[in-house]
């Protein structure tokens, strides 16, 4: 058994210099850690099947020990049921001699717990069972010749009882693997530090082939592991460092996998930028560390935020070019969001979360009313601290605000779902959308990024410019700081106190009262006005023209599908249901075109669909649907003309180059968090 590398995760300029360090790194970082008691061999041999084989070594407790896995995963609000990719669970007691004995058969108790009643309390368990891992998005596992991805939520058999138990976990890369890869280039990437080693053949395992790899890694706890995701693949990576306000540099490393063209060398300095304003504002981070996972693919997209990494998948597209302008394409843009967006949640849910999730129990629910806080701040602050960073320009974060508002008013459902509902409901509807979804409720990322915007123009009204949201953030974070695990979770009376800290605890609790756990329409418009952006609306470009009579469709061979009606709209008000096939209108087959040039026809329409293998006609009245007033203003309310905001005191102006030149002094207020009063 011979040590190749290195510590996956210590940026350094140069390739030997990060060897040698890495390795140090490693060793010192063991030295610290309890020994394991429990360990974890994941095997990759039949990544072609997707599978990873899985034994789990463990000194027992008790009598007829239990394992779990969990339901879902952190900063994922879902029952994903990962234990649905679990075979069959299998384990033998060890004699005296470290042999292994008769193979029993587990029996399973429930969704995710397995017992081993035939275990006695001091013995020693090998536990072996396989996992399908096929699903490409962030909160799971993914397994094949390109690459080797992991949540040990979706892989690692919880020991109940001996959660806090430290554990050791080696992930075994078979030889075929390296196939048609350069190898230099198969780097792991994970937030816990790591050590390569080759498996020879002399070894005592016969079924190891050479050029067999083992990446060790060691945890305090299980719930520590979970919180280091991994991926092995052939990726690219650059490191840069950022300092903080006691001058220590923090190493970071970014790795992209998947086929890309990205450029590097752009992507390396926005993105020390954007982490750079992050530190200047907060001042210290809650990790020595950071480490960015990027998958590229061809149209998925996410993030999910970890103790000292994030998990991302991008389609590639969004990613730099050779030649990305200066300011930065919108795609890009969309991109930069997301990493702006899960390096937040080191400080803003990872260190600062709710209450319910302080000392969480991954079997089940943690209902809370504050995912808007979490969630609808890190989507406030997301965007903003990309123009804060300067990788944007001003007017580039405005079209992005703009999205945002356009989609709330676009959601009818605003009207009926506040916020924290909204919050509370995110395990049974957020990530369970269908047809009616717009219609009944309002998302708390959306929303949530408004109401803080909202918040945040009300702390600097209230406080005459002294402060705002961000110094909420702050005085949470720093709450968090002096306690001993540097964590907190906070609670709906929690943010009484504090925001109250920065304006009166009355108009606190108006504000949440109207826009919290109410269904007021959110000042917006009245708000940015008051701070120089003024809303201009396009009175050409109606909702009709994209989603006429108020619904949503597509042309199919059979005809205009129908995804979605909008409630009170003049095709909910025809019976036209979502799932229905319109084959005629007007008697003239059904398309796009057809359906947009009668979408305010003056007389009645003669509809023909399908609903399920049925044939109905109904008679839609796009005109007299608005003769009402009532149906008029609900119609204004929830299909307002296109919005977009600009700086209301000057059009931009270039200079001679063609970059733009500074804004008027009265736009940093707001645009800019560092020229307050207090910092």
């Amino acid at each position: 058994m011979n040590s190749l590398t290195n510590n996956a995760n210590v940026p350094t300029s140069d390739a030997n210099t990060a060897n040698n360090e890495s390795t140090e790194t490693a060793s010192i970082s063991k030295a610290a850690r309890p020994v394991p008691n429990i360990s974890y061999r994941f095997d990759f041999e039949r990544f072609f099947e997707h599978l990873v084989d899985v034994s789990l070594t463990f000194t027992t407790n008790v009598d007829a020990p239990n394992l779990w896995l969990p339901a879902w995963i952190p900063g994922s609000y879902l029952m994903r049921e990962f234990a649905r990719n679990i075979t069959a669970v299998h384990y033998q007691v060890m004699d005296d001699d470290n042999k292994s004995a008769e193979m029993h058969r587990a029996i399973k108790t429930d969704k995710h717990t397995w017992q081993l009643p035939q275990v006695k309390a001091a013995q020693t368990i090998n536990v072996h069972y396989e996992v399908y891992c096929y699903d490409l998005s962030v909160r799971t596992a993914y397994v094949d010749q390109q690459r080797l991805y992991g949540n040990f939520t979706s892989l690692a058999l919880a020991v109940d009882g001996q959660e806090q138990t430290p554990v050791q976990v080696s992930l075994i890369v078979p030889a075929a693997f390296w196939a048609d890869k350069q190898e230099s280039h198969v780097l792991l990437s994970c937030g816990l530090d790591a050590t390569q080693l080759r498996l020879d053949e002399q070894q005592e395992d016969e079924q190891k082939e050479d050029g067999q790899y083992s990446y060790e890694l060691q945890a305090n706890s299980y719930h520590e592991l979970i919180d280091y995701p991994f991926e092995i693949a052939e990726q690219d990576t650059f490191d840069f460092i950022v300092q903080d306000h006691a001058h220590q540099t923090l190493p970071h490393r970014f790795y992209l996998s998947g086929k890309h063209n990205a450029n590097m060398g752009r992507l390396q300095q926005d993105v020390t930028q954007i982490c750079q304003t992050y530190l200047d504002w907060l001042g210290e981070a809650p990790f020595n560390e950071y480490t960015f996972m990027t998958f590229a693919s061809g149209q998925d997209y996410g993030g999910l935020e970890h103790i000292n990494s994030t998990s991302l998948i991008t389609p590639r597209r969004d990613l730099p070019s050779i030649d990305e302008p200066k300011v930065p394409s919108s795609d890009y843009q969309r991109f930069l969001g997301l990493c702006s967006h899960e390096y937040f949640h080191a400080w803003w849910v990872k260190t600062v979360r709710p209450d319910v999730m302080l000392e969480v129990d991954l079997r089940r629910e943690a209902f809370t009313p504050l995912l808007w806080v979490f969630e609808g701040f890190t989507s406030y602050i997301d965007d903003f601290m990309l123009q804060a960073s300067g990788v944007i320009d001003k007017p580039s974060y405005l079209k992005l605000l703009a999205e945002q508002v356009n989609r709330y008013y676009q959601t009818p459902g605003r009207a009926y779902q506040s916020i924290a509902e909204s919050s509370f409901d995110a395990w049974i509807k957020l990530y369970r959308n269908d047809e009616n979804t717009g219609n009944a409720g309002i998302s708390y990322y959306n929303k949530g990024a408004l109401v803080a915007l909202c918040l945040d123009l009300t702390l600097l009204e209230k406080s005459n410019g002294r402060y705002r949201l961000f110094d909420v953030v702050k005085a949470f974070y720093s709450q968090a700081t002096q306690n001993d695990n540097r964590r907190i979770g906070i609670s709906s009376a929690d943010m009484a106190k504090v925001v109250g800290q920065f304006m009166s605890l009355a108009d606190w609790q108006e504000f949440e009262r109207r826009y919290v756990n109410g269904v007021d329409e959110l000042p917006i418009e009245a708000l940015l006005t008051a701070n120089g952006i003024k809303m201009r609306t396009n009175t050409k470009e109606t909702a009709d023209k994209y989603v006429p009579w108020g619904m949503r469709c597509h042309e199919t061979p059979a005809g205009l599908k129908v995804n979605r009606v909008t409630r009170d709209s003049v095709a909910a008000k025809a019976g036209i249901s979502a799932h229905d096939v319109i084959v005629a209108i007007d008697g003239i087959k059904a398309d796009t075109k057809q359906l947009a040039s009668l979408s305010t026809a003056e007389h009645d329409v003669e509809c023909y669909l399908f609903r399920r293998d049925e044939l109905m006609c109904v008679s839609v009245l796009p005109k007299a649907a608005l003769s009402s007033g009532q149906q008029q203003g609900m119609t204004e309310k929830t299909f307002p003309h296109k919005v977009s905001l600009h700086l209301a005191k000057t059009d931009p102006v270039l200079d001679d180059n063609g970059d733009r030149l500074p804004l008027p002094a009265g736009w940093q207020t707001w645009l800019n968090i560092m020229e307050r009063q207090q910092v």
